[in-house]
């Protein structure tokens, strides 16, 4: 009976995962796009000129869905997660234009991630942190892979969030979580200046800073060594990859945010055995 209640649960987390994905669809394209207006907005009235009369761009909440070429309203039918586009075939309904893969990608990706944690944590107050860490880090790492930006709207209540959730504690407690956070600030902050200091470029944003900065507040100063080697393996296999199949120019730059996320997810749900793992093949225990 507990693991058929379990399967229940992991399975009522996935479908829940692919609606809340077709919301992250909505934050990855809109949130960015809200921000680059709110920042001309700011610098003309800075620099005291009128007011753009523009509209702003479509608000996350309010504003229905609707298809970004033709801007037909969406039916219910449409809105499905992952099975509308298949449904429609990846085109729209309207204008069939060709909708992009980055739509089911992510509705897959929150719903396969979600049912995961589900089962790792169970039906627990874990699991619903889990999750909201979860659906944060794919927001993140979409914005990052479209506009190579870390929002602070996103980035800084995950770091809040850390640490308030270390005062019940939830995965580890207050000084380990203000520590993990100080830690994970200053280590990228200390590469990126000694990078500039060498070679006189940029290596990585502040963006990257806080989300190690949020990851170290969740989960300890103990994790971010493992995450930040586990972040930089999968970035040069991930851009070495791209490079040898030629998607991508060695000197276009590449966003480090989705890799940190990812080594954070993986240790968030694998980081005791991997950690076990590896004291073990060491000799250590």
């Amino acid at each position: 009976m507990l693991e058929l209640s379990l399967a229940s649960w992991t399975a009522l987390a996935g479908v829940l995962g692919l609606a809340v994905g077709s919301f992250l669809n909505v934050v990855i394209l809109r949130l960015p796009e809200r921000m680059a207006a709110g920042w001309r907005q700011e610098a003309r009235e800075i620099l005291e000129l009128e007011i753009d009369p523009a509209p702003l761009p479509p608000g996350i909440v309010h504003e229905p869905s609707h298809c970004p070429h033709c801007k037909h309203p969406l039916s219910a039918l449409d809105n499905i997660p992952l099975f509308g586009w298949l449904l429609l075939r990846g085109r729209c309904r309207y204008c069939k234009t060709k909708i992009s893969i980055q739509y089911p990608l992510v509705e897959l990706l929150s719903g396969v991630l979600s049912a995961v944690v589900v089962w790792k944590f169970g039906p627990s107050w874990h699991a619903l942190a889990g999750l909201v860490l979860t659906w944060t880090l794919i927001a993140l790492s979409g914005i990052d892979l479209r506009t190579q930006l870390l929002p602070d709207q996103l980035t800084l209540p995950l770091l809040w969030l850390g640490l308030l959730l270390a005062l019940l504690p939830m995965f580890v407690d207050a000084p380990s979580a203000i520590v993990g956070a100080a830690i994970g600030y200053l280590s990228l902050w200390s590469v990126y200046w000694l990078f500039k200091l060498l070679t006189g470029k940029e290596g990585m944003g502040y963006g990257d800073f806080k989300l190690l900065a949020a990851l170290g507040a969740w989960m300890g100063p103990v994790a971010l060594l493992p995450m930040i080697l586990l972040s930089s393996l999968i970035g040069a296999l991930v851009g070495g990859g791209l490079i040898m199949l030629r998607r991508h120019r060695r000197e276009i730059p590449m966003p480090f945010g989705p890799f940190i996320a990812a080594a954070g997810w993986v240790w968030l749900v694998a980081g005791h055995e991997l950690l076990q793992g590896y004291m073990h093949m060491t000799g250590m225990r």
